[in-house]
Parts: structure tokens; C-alpha cells; sequence
């Protein structure tokens, strides 16, 4: 982009801005540099004229930087600091260089705490919610954010969530949402269901206290398993994502390869039936090592056995397991239980009875519900097998083997090419690979096997029984079955309804919303009374932003094309599965219905780091005490038992105490300290340790930049006065000045570089403390036009760090008071500035450094040995000896061998 491009869209930018803008300032000193001062007036700048508002010109690059956006709680704390300073330094940094940037904030704000609050205290949990979004915008604007207010939306607002159901209408229309059963936590005592993080360690509810139970309700499905391979394959594409991301999303979406084989149940004289239990397994050459059959809880064998059990022993059993509301039983450390369920399969190839069990580690929604148990080759199988007094069949061995028929102790785990069969009838000594290609090739040609792909990706369950939510737009009528809600009904709005916690979902028990006519037939109907999973309206908000007061469709595509793909994406890592692979779906989904012209939402991802704080636990008990329940920090002891506490660095959360509220640092600092803190103490991706003590150094180097720039007014310095036209050549400056310029164009360099890509905020800090260190020693001495681009330079690099105390800087070194520093031109590296004239020697005398001299670049060998015997260390430390030898490391060392 050419420097007269540039400068038209920075004109462009800041015209609506400056036109009226006077502030006038007393001239600044070292000694009143106040930060609270500074950061409202220019707050108050900023806001009355809009400086940050967004223009959908197609003129320039355009670059889109968003942050996650927050759920509104009413309180920042500092994650979310960290998260949205370090978007508003990429924005900065982007508009700077001379792109058109979108940088908005919203709020994600239907969910269950809202709703939890609105029973606690009593009122609409849309107030509350609107309350807190009022408090959190007012603590994102005391962080000096370049955010477009114009732009921000909220998912509760009707506005909003119009647009979500006329998605969900498209996915219906698509096919990919449709309504099964599922299985919910079902609270006894206050008849409700219950989210996961609503029922305790010990499966009881946080409410009632009630045993929560397993129920089956009627809930609605997106076919998210649809686009399973697509969302793993385009993984490959996002090499700007980081690789524990993609991998975390790879192993959540769990393609495995195997096959699926067919066994054929026994009848009580043991003859073949027509029935049959379908397996899945990722290792076919071990299927002669199978000696049982396990089955889920849910499996359809096991309901009909439970239906023909007069005794209800299975039923009694498969409740008891349900009841223990435990996750995770597949994994080889939990316990394994089953119950012989009284009948046989026919194993497919050696013909032999094999018993079928129910177990808990085998889950119902992953592969087909069954599994073959191979107790020699599976560790879960054999801790099984091992409980229960089942067979144990090697089937592979490798050649080291000392004993390869026997497997008592542990199984014998081979992949690839490490093992051969044996017990394996016709496939004894072939290879793993070998066999399991004979053993597919067999089971396709006799019918009872064939290979097969699955995933551990389910179908994503989005029906929430609450009221807080998006309505789910679908009518349920006796004569027409489900009906959508006609386009033109839309939104489907939430009624105003006392929430008490109890009971099925508040929204079935108003009349007057739930009874309608079929849009259809005309007929009595009924709405439908979920409400949507709160991951639906964050699953596109990104997309909204390009275009959010459209009333006539969810956004204009060409709008959507001119910001979208997002650039820079950041947010908690957290979120790196199911957010993340839930907006991926989205845009894949809308990219088929022809909406978007892209298939993946974010080009690059910053998955920041935790803010951790100071953390003092009780050792004895793992109690946690907060900081200001102890009188002395520095020797903290238990207020109560006396006992020492361990300090340990934790999340920052207010169940432990150790929180950090921003407020107090900002109070206390400033918020250009606070920014400047969280991004220098660790690089973004790395997590935080809170030290005050560190951020009070972030607030000593700002003012030492408040020293300098007063040092630099006392000599009449006006930046507007300097311009690379008007430099004087490096050649014709004074030793000291070409240094100036060098440390100044070698910060430009290094600066652009670590704010170019993957971000390093705390390199490109260390650069900039360390030019202001080198203009402090200088700025009395240098010329007024050295002095100048070194002053510019420094507060246009602050600038997208420190916004307030840049703008304040640059308002009164500059005589056109017009023209802020946010909308200057990134600096422009001359490379010959960084050129060398003269280079740094050190001199050793017998391998001691005894001093340094100062060399031309282009001096030989002879020239260095010349200059070295000349040099004051060398007169005072050889005296009057003469030199053995000469060692010579070309522009690093001399060393003088006496």
C-alpha cells in the first residue's frame, strides 16, 4: 500500500473526530503526571466524538481483531482485562497500519446464571442481566478499549435472537435438526431437570439435595456428526491456529477406523436366530481373541431383557449404575461392573458360544452401544474379564515374547507391524496389518463384517428446559406433526414469567404462549417449551457484527465478506473444543445454504493464558483463606487454627480469595499500568502471576516517559516539525546522533516484527524501555531534529499500548493539536539508519576483559592489533612487556597474550 493511500485512510478516519476538538493543558512536568486525570479526560474524548466507529468502506485492507466475548456477571475481573487489552493492542497496531479495522464487543447473555440469580433474588433475570452489562461496559471503557459501541449486541436482546431462530430454521429446513430422545438429570423433589454443573460430586442436586435420577425426554439435535469430517480435515487449513488446539478439537471429534461385525444370537437350545449384535472395533486381527460380548445400559437387547425379566434383576442392576450419575467409566482407571445378561452369541469364525454381558464402560453413544471383549489385547476388558472370571485368549505375540500363550497379569497391547497372530486359526504368523486386512476381506465376502468410520463427535443436544434461553421456534401439532414457526412470526419472544426453580420448564406453564394455531391446518397447537443450548448464539455473533442493525436478513453477504473471515481471534483456552468447533459448524453449515462465502470463521487464534494470583491454602485441610482474612501476608498463618499456609498461584476465582479487582489497580495506577503489566509480565499465551510489585514497575517506566517528553518540551521539541524529508544524513551526523538514530530504527524494527503475526506484547515492551532509557541520556545533547524522531517514534510505538498517556503526550508535543497519535502512520524503518559505522571491541589482556575501544567496520586485522596496543588498557596493564601474540575475533574480541 503506497504512503499516499495511507495517509488518505487515516484522513479519512479521524476527520469526524478532530473537527471540534480543543482541550486545553497546562504544560506537563515530571512531577504531575496523573494518570487518572489523563484516562477520563481522553475517555471522554474519544466517546463524545466516536472516535472508533467502524465505516464499511470497501476502500483499503480491512482487518477484523474480536475478543470472546463475555458472559455478563457484573464484574470484571482480570481475565477479562487480559483478553480485551490484548485484542486492543492488535486493533491499535492494525489502524496504524492504515487498515480499516473492526473491533466490536458484545455480550453473551442468556445462561443459567442469570436465571439462577433471578430466582435467588426475585426478579427478571433481564434486568439483572441488563444491569450488569451497564457495569461491565463502564469497566471495559475505564480500560481505554478502541471498541465500536455502535456495533455491540446482546444475545437476550430480541433484536438478537430473531436472527438465532431464523438460523435454526435453516439447519430444520437443511435437515440437521430433528428431535430424539435423551437422557437428562432429573431433580425428584423440585421436578425439574438439572444442568451438569447443577448436580454435585455425590450426584445429589445443588438445590434439593435430591439423588438426582437418569430420565429420558424428548430433545432436540443438531447433526453436527454430519460434518464430522469435514471439521476434522480443515483442521489442516488453520496453520495459524496453535497445535494443542487442533489437536484438542481432532481428539474430540475421535475418528477412529475399524470395522463393524455382526454376532447372531443364541435362542435357549442355542440355535442360530435372525438377531443380531452389531461391534464395532478398531482392531479387527483380534477378533479371535474375543470371549464375551458387552453391552450399554441403553442398548436395545438390554431393553427388551429388561421387559421379559420377571424378576427385574437386569432392570434393578442397569437403574443401580444410572443412579451412580459417574462419567467416565470407559476410562481404564474407574471400576468396571456388569451383570450377565443370560444369553450367547455365536462368535462369527470359530463358532464357539460367547456370553453377553451389560457393563458401565461401555457407553451407548459411542460406536454402535456393543463391544467384542478381548481381555488379552484390552486393558478394560481385562480388568473386566479379570473381576468376573472370564477366559483370556492371547491372540498376538511378538517374537521377544518369552511366554506368549499366557496373559494372567496384564494384557499384551501391539499396533502395526510389532505382532503376529496366533490362536487365530488360517491367520496364525501373518503381521497385525496383514491379518486385520484378511480378517475384513473374509468378513465383507461372508457378509457378517464390513470396514467402517466413527467418531466420538455425538450430535450436538441443544434443548434446555429453562426460560432463559432463545425460544426454540417449532409448533408441535396432533394433526401435522412438527411445524416450523412461519418467517414472518419471528421472533418468537420470551413472556414475562415467575421463575421458581421447580416444576418442568417455566415456559409450559403459561397457557396464553404455549396454546397457538397450526400455522398449517389451523388447528390447536402447542410451541415448543425448550429453550436453546447458549452455545447456538455464540456460535455466530462473529458473523453479526459486520452488520448488526440489519432488520431485514441476519446480515448483507457482501457486508459479512468485507470483515469476515475473522483475522486475529482471541479468548480463554477454554474454549478451544466446543465453542470453537461449534462456530466452525455453523459457518460450514452457512457456507452450504449459500450465505458465506468461507468455510472456516478465524484465520488466527490466541488462546491466552490464565491470570493467576496469590493463593494461601490451609495444608491440613485444603481450605482456602482469603488475602484479606490474614493480618500479615508476608509470614500468612490461618486466622483461626494459626497453622502456616502454603502460597501457591491459582487461577484467579472468588471462591479461593485470591481475585485482583481491576478496579483498585486502575484506581491505584492507572489503566495504561494495568495494560502495560498484563502485557508484559508473561507472553499472551503463557498464563499470569499477579505481583503488584511488578505492576508498580510498569508505572515507574511510564513515568519515566512522562520525564522525558517534559525534558523535551523544555527545549521547544515539536514532533509536527519532523519529517524523514527533513533529516539530516546519517553520514553527516555526529557519532552520538547516528547511535540515537540507530537505537531508534532498530526499535521500529524489532517492535514491528513482535507485534506482526504471533504477538510477543513483553519483547516489544522490553524494546521500548529500552529506547526511552537511551533518549533519557541524550535528549539535552542531540539535535532537535534527532531528538524529534526519537520522541515520535517512541510515542507512536507506546501508543497502542498506553493509549491515554501516548494521546496526552502527543498532544502536547505536537503544535497542529488536531491530529491524534491513534491515527498516525506506523513508523517507517530507514535501513540505512541501522548501518554501522563504527562497532564496540573488547580488549583482553591474557584472557582477562580489561576494557573496550571503539573501531571503524571496515577495519582488517592489522588495523584492530594497531588500535588495541594504542588503547589505554593496553598501556596500563602490558606497561612496558611486550605482547607473545595477537588473537584477533573479527568485530567481537581482542585478545593481547603478554
Amino acid at each position: 500500500m503506497t504512503r499516499i493511500t495511507i495517509k488518505k485512510l487515516i484522513s479519512d478516519f479521524t476527520s469526524h473526530y478532530f473537527e471540534l476538538l480543543t482541550v486545553s493543558q497546562s504544560p506537563i512536568s515530571q512531577n504531575n503526571y496523573q494518570p487518572a486525570v489523563i484516562e477520563r479526560r481522553w475517555q471522554r474524548n474519544w466517546h463524545e466524538k466516536n472516535f472508533y466507529r467502524t465505516y464499511n468502506s470497501s476502500h483499503g485492507e480491512s482487518f477484523y481483531a474480536l475478543s470472546m466475548f463475555p458472559y455478563p456477571s457484573g464484574k470484571l475481573h482480570m481475565g477479562h482485562v487480559r483478553n480485551y487489552v490484548i485484542t486492543d493492542v492488535i486493533a491499535r497496531v492494525q489502524r496504524m497500519r492504515g487498515k480499516r479495522v473492526l473491533h466490536p464487543m458484545g455480550w453473551d447473555a442468556f445462561g443459567l446464571p442469570a436465571e439462577n440469580a433471578a430466582i435467588e433474588r426475585g426478579i427478571d433475570p433481564a434486568e439483572w442481566t441488563r444491569t450488569n452489562i451497564s457495569q461491565m461496559r463502564s469497566q471495559l471503557d475505564q480500560l481505554g478499549l478502541s471498541i465500536d459501541w455502535e456495533r455491540e449486541l446482546s444475545t437476550c436482546d430480541e433484536s438478537y435472537y430473531q436472527w438465532t431462530q431464523w438460523l435454526f430454521l435453516q439447519f430444520y429446513e437443511a435437515g440437521l435438526a430433528y428431535q430424539k430422545e435423551a437422557t437428562v438429570n432429573w431433580d425428584p423433589i423440585d421436578q425439574t431437570v438439572l444442568a451438569n454443573e447443577q448436580v454435585n460430586a455425590d450426584g445429589r442436586s445443588w438445590r434439593s439435595g435430591a439423588q438426582v435420577e437418569k430420565r429420558k425426554l424428548r430433545q432436540w439435535f443438531l447433526k453436527i456428526t454430519n460434518y464430522a469430517e469435514r471439521l476434522l480435515n480443515d483442521l489442516d487449513h488453520l496453520s495459524h491456529w496453535p497445535e494443542r488446539v487442533r489437536t484438542m478439537q481432532a481428539n474430540w471429534i475421535g475418528r477412529s477406523k475399524g470395522a463393524e461385525f455382526k454376532f447372531y444370537i443364541l435362542d435357549k437350545k442355542d440355535r442360530l436366530t435372525d438377531q443380531s449384535i452389531t461391534v464395532f472395533t478398531t482392531r479387527p486381527d483380534t477378533i479371535y481373541g474375543a470371549t464375551y460380548l458387552t453391552l450399554s445400559v441403553d442398548h436395545e437387547l438390554v431393553k427388551q431383557l429388561i421387559h421379559n425379566d420377571p424378576k427385574n434383576v437386569i432392570a434393578s442392576f442397569c437403574q443401580y449404575l444410572n443412579s451412580q450419575n459417574k462419567k467416565n467409566y470407559d476410562s481404564v482407571n474407574q471400576p468396571k461392573q456388569g451383570i450377565f445378561l443370560g444369553k450367547y452369541v455365536i462368535h462369527p469364525l470359530i463358532g464357539k458360544k460367547l456370553p453377553i454381558w451389560t457393563a458401565n464402560y461401555v457407553i451407548s453413544d459411542h460406536g454402535t452401544g456393543a463391544v467384542m471383549g478381548v481381555p488379552a489385547h484390552d486393558q478394560r476388558d481385562f480388568v473386566f474379564a479379570r473381576c468376573y472370571g472370564l477366559p483370556i485368549k492371547p491372540v498376538i505375540y511378538n517374537f521377544d515374547d518369552q511366554n506368549p500363550k499366557e496373559c494372567t497379569d496384564e494384557p499384551q497391547n501391539f499396533s502395526g507391524n510389532c505382532g503376529n497372530l496366533i490362536n487365530s486359526g488360517p491367520f496364525d504368523g501373518l503381521t497385525i496389518k496383514d491379518a486385520s486386512d484378511c480378517i475384513m476381506n473374509c468378513s465383507k465376502n461372508y457378509g457378517w463384517g464390513y470396514p467402517q468410520t466413527t467418531y466420538k463427535l455425538h450430535d450436538w443436544l441443544i434443548s434446555r428446559q429453562r426460560y432463559w434461553g432463545c425460544p426454540i421456534p417449532i409448533i408441535h401439532c396432533e394433526k401435522c406433526g412438527t411445524v416450523p414457526i412461519p418467517i414472518s412470526d419471528l421472533p418468537v419472544t420470551l413472556p414475562k414469567v415467575s421463575i421458581s426453580g421447580k416444576g418442568g420448564s417455566p415456559l409450559s406453564s403459561i397457557p396464553e404462549w404455549t396454546e397457538i394455531n397450526c400455522p398449517q391446518c389451523g388447528q390447536k397447537a402447542q410451541r415448543e417449551t425448550d429453550t436453546m443450548d447458549t452455545f447456538i448464539c455464540s456460535s455466530w455473533y462473529f458473523l453479526r457484527y459486520s452488520d448488526p442493525l440489519n432488520t431485514e436478513e441476519v446480515f448483507d453477504k457482501e457486508k459479512v465478506s468485507n470483515w469476515l473471515p475473522v483475522n486475529h481471534y482471541v479468548g480463554g483456552i477454554e474454549h478451544a473444543i466446543l465453542h470453537l468447533l461449534y462456530s466452525r459448524f455453523f459457518t460450514k453449515v452457512l457456507y452450504d445454504r449459500g450465505l458465506l462465502n468461507f468455510q472456516e470463521p478465524f484465520i488466527r487464534l490466541l488462546p491466552q493464558g490464565m491470570v493467576q494470583g496469590a493463593t494461601y491454602r490451609v495444608p491440613s485441610t485444603g481450605a482456602y483463606i482469603p488475602s484479606e482474612q490474614i493480618p500479615d501476608l508476608s509470614n500468612p498463618v490461618d486466622p483461626v487454627s494459626n497453622e502456616p499456609l502454603e502460597i501457591i498461584f491459582e487461577k484467579m476465582s472468588k471462591s479461593k480469595g485470591n481475585g485482583v479487582d481491576p478496579n483498585g489497580v486502575i484506581e491505584t495506577f492507572g489503566a495504561d499500568t494495568a495494560r502495560m503489566f498484563i502485557l508484559f509480565k508473561a507472553p499472551p499465551e503463557k498464563d499470569l502471576e499477579w505481583n503488584e510489585s511488578d505492576v508498580e514497575g510498569q508505572f515507574r517506566f511510564l513515568q519515566r516517559v512522562w520525564k522525558l517528553v517534559d525534558t523535551g518540551l523544555r527545549r521547544g521539541i515539536k514532533v509536527h516539525e519532523f519529517s524523514s524529508d527533513k533529516q539530516t544524513p546519517n553520514q553527516e551526523l555526529g557519532t552520538v546522533e547516528r547511535e540515537v538514530r540507530r537505537s531508534v530504527h532498530a526499535t521500529i524494527a524489532a517492535v514491528t516484527e513482535d507485534l506482526d503475526g504471533e504477538v510477543q506484547f513483553n519483547t516489544a515492551i522490553a524494546e521500548l524501555m529500552k529506547l526511552c532509557n537511551a533518549l533519557l541520556s541524550v535528549i539535552d545533547s542531540v539535535s532537535e531534529l534527532v531528538a524529534s524522531e526519537g520522541l515520535k517514534t517512541l510515542i507512536t510505538l507506546l501508543a497502542p499500548f498506553s493509549p491515554h498517556l501516548a494521546e496526552e503526550l502527543w498532544f502536547q508535543l505536537s503544535s497542529e493539536k488536531g491530529m491524534s497519535i491513534h491515527a498516525q502512520p506506523w513508523p517507517i524503518l530507514d535501513p540505512s539508519a541501522l548501518v554501522q559505522e563504527e562497532i564496540n571491541i573488547v580488549i583482553q589482556i591474557n584472557g582477562k576483559v580489561r576494557g573496550s575501544l571503539k573501531a571503524p567496520i571496515s577495519a582488517d586485522n592489522k588495523m584492530l592489533e594497531e588500535l588495541a596496543l594504542t588503547s589505554d588498557a593496553a598501556q596500563k596493564w602490558l606497561k612496558d612487556k611486550s605482547p607473545k601474540r595477537i588473537i584477533v575475533i573479527p568485530r567481537k574480541l581482542i585478545n593481547i597474550v603478554a
